[in-house]
Formats: structure tokens, C-alpha cells, sequence
């Protein structure tokens, strides 16, 4: 946890940083911005300018989702293109590392999930929008200098990753789970050419302007591989029912095979969608499964928690109905 001390001797970088590249303008403090899920997310001003910053912790090791230069690296090798992201304007790497970044006006909302007021038609809009970024997310080439990757993630290797964290989960919170895991390892697909992968693609995770997507945030798990991988999970959010207790009901909001024809652009169809779109929900449940272990162990304390087991055993019975 940052103490006052370590944010203030971030903010005096930061303004450094910002000094230099707005000379004579007034530099606003460090506001913490809500909703980060990896290290230190602030909102400043600069004059009329204003950014995000993004920090490792300190005393954190600056890997995984604290690895905030990683972050800015595939924001620079996006920017310019077709798609939408926030522009680099800093980067610190001088440990705990920093940078900041344009701040994007717009909302994140995610339909099923989110109590925000949008309109059903704005909501079915802005998916089938995004799908299209996402395929332009896809089509970028992977060679760009700052996409370096280790090796490409694939059906195999994804399988391996979450059937560990999956197991992690006590077996009376994952009902079905073991039965999903062995069902997933009988036909592996193989792989497809790698693609540049967002790794939570969603609409929480898009601001959005309207119907128009603005800026695709929160690049903390990016990576190289089979972009059914991304799909897969994209396509979990368009029906409240995966998510009973959890999820509301949109109408009109894209069908999966609505948002699938939207990425596809008339490509020919991608083989094996149904095992990845089993795959996103044993990844969902794995996640859930592991937040609520967390909170009845007492090592992140979150009633909200406990929300989570319908919404669990649904995500393992629908990949396995998925699954035939």
C-alpha cells in the first residue's frame, strides 16, 4: 500500500515530467482515479492538458499487471493506428516506474454488468462497434517495435494456465469444474496465426463517446497469440444470463453470432469458436472461484463475494452444455 510519502515523491516526478513539457503551466496534484485493478492510477492536470498517470507500487516488483512500462509500450506501438487508444506523453522508468498518458473523455460501461444509464440502443450499438475494433485490434502487425512477447499464447498453453488456477479453487466452489477441465483437454484446437491480444476485451474496457469507441484502456494482461482467445471472452458479456445474480437483463443487445459476424467483416468463419467460448467461461469461474476463496480465507475481506457461486456454477454447466 502507497503511504503519503511515496505519493508525494511520485507527484513531484510527475510534475518534473509535466514542467518541462508545459512550461509556465499551473500542475495540479495527484487525484486517484477509481476502478485500477493494477498499480497506481492518478488523473492531473497540467495548465488545460490533463492526464493519466499510471505507477507501480511501491516496494512492488514491477512485473505482471504492476508492469507499467510494458503497458506504455504497447500504447506507442498502437498509437496512430486504427485503433483507438490513449496517446503516451511521459514515461519514467527510473524504479517505481511511471507514465502518463492523454486522459480519454468517455464512459466504460458494461451493459449486462453495470447500472450506468445507457440506453439499450446505444449498448447494442457500441458492441457491435467494438467487435470491429477488436478486428482491427487483431490486424495489427505483431512485428511493431515494442510488441515484443514471449511466446505466443495458444488453445494448449491457456488451457494449462487456467485449469491451475481453476484446481487452486476449493472443489464445493466449482461445481462441475473437474468434469469441464477434462472435457476442455479431450480435443485441444490448434492454433491459428498470432494476433496482438487486449486480454479483457469488453466495453468495460472502451470509453465510449456516443456509439463511437474512443479509447481501448486497461492493457495490464496484453499479449501474442490465437485471437479466438480474446473472442472467446469477448463474447461472454453480451447475455446477462451467464451471470445470475449478477448480470440485468439489455434487450436488444447483440447475439454472440451477431458479434461474431461484426469481427468477421465477411472473413471466413474462425474453426472451433465453441471450445474458446467454453474456455472464457471456465476462465470466468476459475477467476470468480479464486476471489471467493480469497474472501472466506479472510485475505481480501469483500461480502460482496459471496454474490459470486450462482454465477460460478452457471459459467461450468454452460461450457460444458457449449461443449455438447
Amino acid at each position: 500500500m502507497s503511504t503519503a510519502t511515496d505519493v508525494c515523491e511520485l507527484a513531484v516526478r510527475v510534475r518534473d515530467q509535466l514542467a518541462r513539457r508545459h512550461p509556465g503551466a499551473a500542475i495540479g496534484e495527484l487525484r486517484p482515479l477509481p476502478g485500477g485493478h493494477s498499480g497506481l492510477t492518478y488523473s492531473v492536470t497540467a495548465g488545460d492538458a490533463r492526464y493519466v498517470v499510471k505507477a507501480v507500487p511501491p516496494g512492488q516488483r514491477p512485473i505482471g499487471r504492476n508492469d507499467v512500462l510494458r503497458q506504455a509500450r504497447v500504447l506507442g506501438a498502437l498509437a496512430g493506428t486504427a485503433v483507438p487508444v490513449p496517446g503516451v506523453v511521459c514515461v519514467d522508468e527510473t524504479q517505481p516506474a511511471w507514465f502518463a498518458m492523454d486522459f480519454a473523455d468517455g464512459e466504460a460501461v458494461e451493459p449486462v454488468l453495470d447500472e450506468a444509464a445507457v440506453s439499450a440502443a446505444t449498448a447494442r450499438a457500441r458492441m457491435l462497434e467494438i467487435a470491429r475494433v477488436l478486428r482491427r485490434l487483431h490486424d495489427s502487425d505483431v512485428h511493431t517495435p515494442g510488441l515484443d512477447a514471449p511466446e505466443p499464447l495458444d488453445a494448449a498453453g491457456e488451457l494449462e494456465r487456467w485449469s491451475r488456477t481453476m484446481r487452486a479453487v476449493p472443489a464445493e466452489l466449482r461445481p462441475g469444474g473437474e468434469e469441464l477441465l477434462a472435457r476442455l483437454a479431450v480435443d485441444v484446437p490448434g492454433g491459428l496465426p498470432p494476433v496482438l491480444l487486449h486480454g479483457d476485451f469488453r466495453l468495460g474496457n472502451v470509453l465510449c463517446v456516443g456509439e463511437r469507441a474512443v479509447a481501448v484502456v486497461d492493457w495490464e494482461i496484453w499479449s501474442v497469440g490465437d485471437p479466438r482467445i480474446d473472442l472467446g471472452w469477448f463474447l461472454l458479456f453480451t447475455d446477462h444470463r451467464n451471470f445470475p445474480q449478477l448480470g440485468r437483463a439489455v434487450p436488444g443487445l447483440p447475439t454472440e453470432a451477431e458479434l461474431l459476424e461484426a469481427y468477421l467483416d465477411g472473413r471466413p468463419r474462425l474453426p472451433n469458436m465453441d471450445w474458446f467460448r467454453a474456455l472464457g467461461r471456465m476462465k470466468m469461474a476459475a477467476i470468480m472461484g479464486h476471489n471467493l476463496r480469497r474472501h472466506r480465507e479472510g485475505k481480501h475481506h469483500d461480502p460482496d463475494q459471496e454474490r459470486l457461486p450462482p454465477t460460478i456454477a452457471a459459467m461450468i454447466r454452460t461450457a460444458r452444455d457449449i461443449l455438447g
